[in-house]
This record gives C-alpha cells, sequence and structure tokens, in this order.
C-alpha cells in the first residue's frame, strides 16, 4: 500500500495532521536496506506527549549512533486519525520512513503511566500485529512473521499486568541493555533467525531481560500470589534492574516539531536520581543511585542544543534540579554565557527547602518560566510521615524570594489520601496556600496568584508505601469537597485529579498477570486514552473487570500485610525491602530519614551493584 499517498487523503480531515507528517528539523531517515536491524520506538500516547519524552529521545539517538541500526518513532494517533486509518485501511506506521509498524525487527513501547496500557494494545491492532504475544508466535516451526514486542521504562517495575502482551521486559535504565539486546538480534538474525522462542532463550541470558512467558504464576484461595517460578534454566528468580554507572552524553539534535509540544523547549538531564527518600515516590527508588552530569558538560550541551534546534528555553531535568550540587553557580554561569540573548532557563522540579533568592532572581533575570513546588501535604506532622522534609517557613521563604524577584504567579502540587491522613491534614493544606497568597499580595497585589494541583495518592510498587491502600472513594470526595469549598476565591486556581482514574490506576499498578484478561477486554470494549477525561469511560472499565472475574478493590483499596507475595517481588531495583518495610514503619511512627547524601541509608544498592557495575557510586555528602 502506498502509505504516503493515502494520507494525502485523510489528513485533511483530522485534527493537527502535523502529528503524523514526520520529517521534522534534526528527525533521522536511514537507508531502510542498508541496516541489519530495524526498531520502532513506540510512545502509547499522542505526538505531543511523547514527543516531550526525553528517555525515548535518549534512547533515538543511541540506537541511530549504530550503523548498522535504525530506530524510527510511532506514536498513538488521536481518535479521528484512528478512525480514518480504519477506514482506509492504512497500518499504523514509523515518521521516518512511513513504514508499516509490522515491517520492523523490533517494536520497542515506553510505559510510562498506567492509563497509557490500552494504547498499546489499540496501536498493536492498528498495526495488524496480534495484542496477545501466544497469537505471535512460530507456527508449524516457522519463524513468526511479526516484530519482537517490548517494554521498558517505569511500568516495567511491575510488568505483570501486561505480561501477556509483550515478548520481552527491558528493567531498568535502557541506555546500555538496549543495545546489548538489539546487537544480540542482529547477530542471531545474520544467523538465519529462526524460532522465537531460541531468541527469548537468548535475551533471557542478558541482565535486565524479563521474558514473562518463561515464568509461571501461582495463587492462593483467597486470589493472593503464591509465588513466580522460572519455566526455563534461562530464566533467573530474579531481575535485578539495569543501572549505567555514568550518565552518557546528553542528545543534542533533539528533534523539533512543526507544532507545540507539551514541553516545546530543549531539554537536558543534569542529574539522575534522588536522595531525599520520600515514601510515596517510586521514582525515588527506580532511579537510585543519584549521579550528577558535569557543570562543564552541562554547558556544552546547552550550546549545542541552542545551536542545532533554534529553542529560546532550556530546561534543566532532573527529579530535584535544586539538589544539584552545582546548581547555583551553573545558573550563574549560564546567565552570563547568554546574557545579550532572549534565553529563558527552567527548572522543573523545585525543592522548596533549596530554592534560594539568589536563584529566583538568577531565573527572573531571563524570562519568566513557571516556578512549581511540591510541599505534597499541608501538615508539618503528615509532611514528616511522608518523609518530605519541607516546613512551612521554608515555603514562605520561597514564596517571599519568587514574589520579591517579579513572579506573579507559583503552583504548588499536593496529594490527598497520604497514609495516617486526617481532615486536619486537608484543611491545613488550605491554611498553607492562603499564607503564600498572602506572601505574594504583599509584593504584587491582587495580581498575586497561586495554582494549587491536587493529586490522589497512589501506592506505587518498590516503595514504602506499597503495602498501603487506596483511600476509598467517598473519603477522597470528602478532602476534595473541602479544598474545592475552600479555594474559590479570587487568586486561587485549583485542580485536582478524577477519584475514578485514580482507582484505575491503583489497581494496575499493584496487579498481578491476571489483570491482562481486564486490560485486554476493556480495549475490546473501546478503552483507549484513559489519562484522558474527555476519553476516558469507567463504565467499560467496570464490565471489564465484572466480565473477568476481578475487583479493582481487590487489588487497589486492600492494605497488604508485610509478608504477602508481591506479584512485582521478582523484579529487584536494588533497595532492599527490609528496608522499604522499616521506611513504612517510620512512617506510621512520624519519624523522618535524613537524606542520603548527609548519610548513607544502607539501602542495600550499591551491595546489590558491587559486581554488576562495580563503578556505580552514591552521593554521601554535599559539596
Amino acid at each position: 500500500m502506498d502509505i504516503a499517498a493515502a494520507l494525502e487523503r485523510i489528513l485533511p480531515q483530522v485534527t493537527r495532521p502535523a502529528r503524523y507528517t514526520g520529517r521534522e528539523w534534526n528527525s533521522i531517515v536511514k537507508d531502510w536496506d542498508q541496516v541489519g536491524v530495524k526498531v520502532a520506538l513506540a510512545y502509547p500516547d499522542i505526538y505531543e506527549v511523547g514527543l516531550s519524552n526525553l528517555g525515548l529521545m535518549i534512547l533515538y539517538d543511541i540506537l541511530n549512533r549504530e550503523d548498522d541500526i535504525l530506530a524510527e518513532r510511532v506514536y498513538a494517533p488521536w481518535v479521528d486519525m484512528e478512525e480514518a486509518m480504519r477506514q482506509a485501511g492504512i497500518p499504523l506506521f514509523s515518521l521516518e520512513s512511513r513504514r508499516p509498524l509490522a515491517d520492523f525487527d523490533i517494536v520497542g513501547f515506553s510505559l510510562p503511566y498506567e492509563l497509557n496500557y490500552t494504547n498499546v494494545l489499540n496501536m498493536l491492532d492498528l498495526a495488524g500485529i496480534p495484542p496477545l504475544a501466544a497469537e505471535r508466535g512460530d507456527d508449524n516451526n516457522e519463524p513468526s512473521e511479526y516484530p519482537l514486542i517490548i517494554g521498558g521504562g517505569s511500568g516495567t517495575y511491575n510488568p505483570e499486568p501486561l505480561a501477556d502482551f509483550f515478548d520481552l521486559f527491558v528493567i531498568g535504565e535502557g541506555e546500555e541493555v538496549l543495545l546489548e539486546l538489539v546487537r544480540a538480534y542482529g547477530e542471531w538474525k545474520k544467523e538465519g533467525g529462526g524460532e522465537r522462542r531460541e531468541f527469548l532463550r537468548r535475551a533471557a541470558l542478558i541482565d535486565g531481560i524479563y521474558v514473562p512467558s518463561f515464568y509461571d504464576v501461582t495463587y492462593h484461595p483467597d486470589g493472593t500470589m503464591a509465588g513466580i517460578e522460572p519455566l526455563v534454566p534461562e530464566a533467573r528468580s530474579t531481575i535485578m534492574k539495569r543501572v549505567v554507572a555514568t550518565l552518557p552524553p546528553a542528545p543534542t539534535r533533539l528533534i523539533v516539531p512543526y507544532i507545540e509540544a507539551v514541553h516545546d523547549r530543549g531539554m537536558i538531564e543534569i542529574q539522575r536520581g534522588c536522595t531525599q527518600s520520600c515514601r510515596f515516590c517510586q521514582a525515588g527508588v527506580i532511579y537510585r543511585p543519584v549521579r550528577e552530569r558535569p557543570p562543564e558538560e552541562v554547558l556544552d550541551t546547552v550550546d549545542e542544543i541552542l545551536a542545532s534546534t533554534g529553542y529560546d528555553e532550556i530546561a534543566l531535568l532532573s527529579l530535584s534540579s535544586t539538589d544539584y550540587s552545582q546548581i547555583e553557580p551553573l545558573m550563574r554561569e549560564i546567565t552570563s554565557r547568554y546574557r545579550d540573548q532572549p534565553i529563558a532557563i527552567s527548572l522543573p522540579s523545585l525543592r522548596t527547602d533549596s530554592f534560594s533568592v539568589e536563584l529566583a532572581k538568577m531565573l527572573q533575570e531571563r524570562r519568566k518560566t513557571s516556578l512549581t513546588f511540591a510541599p505534597e501535604a499541608g501538615s508539618q506532622r503528615l509532611r514528616d510521615a511522608i518523609n518530605k522534609k519541607v516546613t512551612e517557613e521554608d515555603l514562605l521563604d520561597t514564596a517571599e524570594a519568587a514574589y520579591s524577584s517579579g513572579w506573579y504567579r507559583i503552583k504548588l502540587y499536593f496529594m490527598v489520601g497520604l497514609p495516617t491522613e486526617t481532615m486536619e491534614d486537608v484543611a491545613a493544606i488550605v491554611d498553607l496556600v492562603k499564607k503564600v497568597r498572602a506572601v505574594g499580595r504583599q509584593h504584587q497585589g491582587r495580581k498575586a496568584r497561586v495554582s494549587v494541583s491536587v493529586a490522589t495518592f497512589i501506592p506505587k510498587p518498590h516503595t514504602p508505601f506499597q503495602w498501603m491502600p487506596l483511600l476509598g472513594e467517598a473519603s477522597l470526595e470528602e478532602r476534595l469537597g473541602l479544598l474545592r469549598k475552600s479555594l474559590r476565591s479570587k487568586g486561587f486556581r485549583f485542580s485536582w485529579h478524577d477519584p475514578q482514574t485514580s482507582l484505575l490506576e491503583a489497581a494496575i499498578s499493584r496487579g498481578d498477570r491476571r489483570l491482562g484478561r481486564v486490560i485486554y477486554r476493556a480495549w475490546q470494549l473501546g478503552a483507549r486514552f484513559d489519562a484522558w477525561n474527555e476519553i476516558f469511560d469507567v463504565e467499560i472499565w467496570e464490565q471489564a473487570f465484572a466480565e473477568v472475574g476481578l475487583a479493582p478493590d481487590f487489588y487497589a483499596r486492600r492494605e497488604r500485610p508485610l509478608d504477602e507475595v508481591l506479584p512485582w517481588a521478582h523484579i529487584d531495583t536494588g533497595v532492599r525491602m527490609e528496608f522499604l518495610a522499616s521506611e513504612c514503619e517510620s512512617s506510621l511512627k512520624g519519624e523522618t530519614t535524613l537524606d542520603c547524601r548527609v548519610r548513607c541509608l544502607n539501602c542495600g544498592l550499591l551491595t546489590a551493584f558491587k559486581d554488576s557495575t562495580p563503578a556505580l557510586s552514591c552521593i554521601t555528602d554535599s559539596p
């Protein structure tokens, strides 16, 4: 089929046709016939969201540096484009060469968020690839006609709900292991290929690779997991995440879209990992330990990004950008270097206790971007329980620094439904943000604004709160109702997460392999783009759970005993389960844990990697 010609007919009929045209500045188009392995990097959300994902950009850059590997991109088409493609018989295709996805050797999905999972199935189906891995196997001893379907990203730290759909998962940081996997596939292909299961046996020997079909899961009569056991010699009892000792060179020739992306700017990761040990935060565990990019490398990369993209804003990315040990001298140098150019520098993730007046002024000297802080809880008692080491004085000092430096608006993130939370803790959110607004009005008058975004606490795997339940819907509505009523006055902008989507996210996040049947049935019933409020249909999921005979509350709202076998117990982050349990206990006592830059917490990480990644080290002292 001539996809290019078919696109000319349907693109005028859909919204934002530039999502599907490709050929953007800095995109890479290789000679299809001159490379050995073709990889499609897939993101299960729309173009504007996927293009803003730095992880996918990093892998795109790394793979395309290899002469014998080709990497192209594909994103989830919006509902109008999907309908037009199905009516015209156009299979899902890559942007660079407009080749059908089924023509690639490997399709690798980034899995950043549980509510994207039905999009994975929909993209495979739209490509003419059976969503179920069992239906893509070898037939009559002949090699499979379908690509190898692999998954990576934070979602793979509990891969079990997606086990039915993927041939394998890459656990951990992908820069090294993905190259090893693709090169192994290339060697296998040169040898003549063969049955898919043969290659999967080879892949299972690579550190960080999990092949779900090589494991058997058993359950107790009450529905809890009894265990997961390897079925073949190549399958390991636990799969240790992959981690790079030193951050590899950052991509500098970032793809520049023809339409505005969600984050329409240049990006560089200045630091990976976080030392704060917030007890609700999965990223703080799975991205341990902290590794900083040297300031000289950051500056050189900023120069190259600006030269190759034309962006006028650069984001310095990290889980906590102001924990970067050289942040103030780095900002001073950037400000000095680009003093005569209209370049804005943004720090998307700021901690209130490390945000100084000087840093606020340096940001204000450039063009104003947004200032966002995450106190997470309104009361000091609850902040101590979640180990968010921020005081009210910290936040008010930060507000003073920002508003006095010319900022009009601050955005604050909070959560409701945290373990041990009471209605008094929720009311404390209102008191705190009113005090922030009062500080703003002292400097900016009625122009001062405070945006308040409230998320529902979701218990995530591999965190100290992984055993805790999601709060019931009635209790969540009571908390949100109090906040809606109290934050109606001028100067506030309030947004919140839908409790129904929170239930689904929590159920999938802590789900076992049986949830694959629910996801599959929901997709059959029409579920897709479940993270989008205008698309999400809770009745579809209620029907899917009912037909399969499972209940979302069993996974989401059940407190789990510490000795229960968790569905992700075979996935090893390097952080000991005993450490997570002790942190959970400390939370219930209201005890805080030190930043591990100050003192090693003995979480087990370095011991776990002493043989596989001996160069790995932790930051234990602040410069």
